[in-house]
């Protein structure tokens, strides 16, 4: 069974930063395009950021100069680096992995929740 582990999120203020981590089995990391999602309650679930196995990334508009993913090859792992955090962007966040993201990625992590509150 694949496991993408994830760790970083927390409580943090609004205009904060956090970074979230995903570390994949290597042959899924160098594989597979990684992303990460996000699920807020009462709202559809959001594709936030995407990188392929190249390092060309994708994001979200709402996160658009304020997020960057990035990958780390020797650790297998895959981070996203989030600034100027709104209260908007509390959220279970997901490590997503797969041939594309776009839809129904196959092997997601646990989630690890992030919440924006003064």
């Amino acid at each position: 069974q694949v496991q993408l582990v994830e760790s970083g999120g927390g409580l943090v203020q609004p205009g904060g930063s956090l970074r979230l981590s995903c570390a994949a089995p290597r042959i899924i990391f160098r594989a597979y395009v990684m992303g990460w999602y996000r699920q807020a309650p009462g709202k559809q679930r959001e594709l936030v950021a995407k990188i392929t196995p190249g390092g060309s990334t994708n994001y979200a508009d709402s996160v658009k100069g304020r997020f960057t993913i990035s990958r780390d090859n020797a650790k297998n792992t895959v981070y996203l680096q989030m600034s100027s955090l709104k209260p908007e962007d509390t959220a279970v966040y997901y490590c997503v992995a797969d041939f594309t993201v776009v839809t129904d990625p196959n092997y997601w992590g646990q989630g690890t929740q992030v919440t924006v509150s003064s």
